[in-house]
């Protein structure tokens, strides 16, 4: 499911896009000079990103210096303290871009709320693990599974999961719901869940005491490992006002992500120094293992038609996905 788009309609090309991302780097990471101004100056100087309880969201955190070279004076990160908040802060306006999850978005898209997609940017960072009476995503028939809350991202992944492989997610699982992926991480190692959906750098503590097992890993498993698992989505409002801040911004979020693949070790001093992640050697492992890369070749409309269209057969979503295609995504400042 991997596609290329060179061109668009408008005249601006991935391939210019993706040469103006090389003239970039994060300066204070990197060392790397300041580029030329080739392009007008973004119409607005400040810009609003979030915090999130999250380190594979990693070029997130290493846009800030690269925001700052785009023309954003001020880079400010809004704290997110829970899941249900991850792209509320979008429709709101309270932040202006940021990384999400795909199926924090769908919901969001689904609702109409004013928030648009505008790029595919890395995959691979969820693992759905399980206990020793669970071998496959089928096992989880009659079994109880922790969620962060019903409708949530984690919730909507594995439903899609279940739903792909036969099993019907609203009658044939118990779902325990727990408010928090910190709480659903303990009720997997206590033993009151049989599985749940880990991330970064979840995965990297139960290997580290060797709890569980996984059943899933959506960066090696297909047909999960074909399509993001997070997107860089907008404030509608803002990509409005702001088109070509909106295309500085995201030009900085895919090369902030181009230093995670090409230099993991110096992304992960980063997150340490900048107090995101006090474990180096989590950061680095988790760092390594996803393929931020991938943006320049996966096609995100792919991803979406995909994980909408399971949702959609099962109930969870009303609009189709070539809906949520038309009316909540953009990728001229891509494509």
């Amino acid at each position: 499911m991997i596609a290329q788009s060179d061109k668009s309609g408008d005249g601006f090309s991935r391939r210019r896009f993706l040469a103006n991302t090389s003239a970039f780097g994060v300066a204070s990471l990197l060392a790397v000079p300041r580029p030329a101004a080739a392009e007008p100056p973004p119409e607005t100087t400040r810009v609003r990103l979030t915090q999130d309880p999250a380190i594979c969201l990693a070029p997130q955190y290493l846009a800030e210096e690269l925001l700052r070279l785009e023309g954003f004076s001020e880079v400010e990160y809004v704290k997110v303290p829970t899941t249900a908040e991850f792209t509320n802060v979008l429709a709101t306006g309270a932040a202006d871009i940021k990384m999400t999850g795909v199926f924090d978005i769908l919901p969001v898209l689904d609702a109409e709320q004013s928030v648009v997609v505008l790029a595919g940017i890395h995959l691979g960072c969820y693992e759905l693990f399980g206990n020793d009476r669970i071998h496959a995503i089928r096992e989880l028939r009659r079994k109880t599974v922790a969620v962060s809350g019903l409708g949530a991202g984690d919730h909507l992944f594995i439903a899609t999961m279940l739903a792909y492989v036969g099993v019907d997610p609203g009658r044939e699982v118990n779902w325990a719901k727990t408010n928090t992926f910190a709480e659903s991480m303990r009720a997997f190692t206590e033993g009151t869940a049989d599985a749940f959906l880990a991330f970064p750098p979840q995965p990297q503590e139960l290997r580290a005491k060797k709890i569980g097992h996984v059943i899933i890993d959506t960066a090696l498993d297909r047909p999960w490992a074909q399509y993001f698992c997070c997107v860089v989505a907008a404030n509608r409002r803002f990509v409005a006002k702001y088109p070509v801040a909106t295309k500085r911004a995201l030009r900085a979020f895919m090369k902030a992500a181009d230093v995670c693949a090409r230099e993991p070790e110096r992304a992960a001093r980063f997150l340490v120094a900048k107090g995101y992640e006090p474990r180096y050697a989590m950061a680095l492992d988790a760092l390594q293992k996803l393929p931020y890369n991938r943006w320049r070749d996966a096609n995100p409309e792919d991803t979406l038609r995909f994980y909408a269209l399971r949702l959609h057969e099962v109930g969870m979503i009303k609009s189709t996905p070539q809906k949520l295609i038309t009316q909540g995504t953009d990728w001229r400042f891509l494509n």
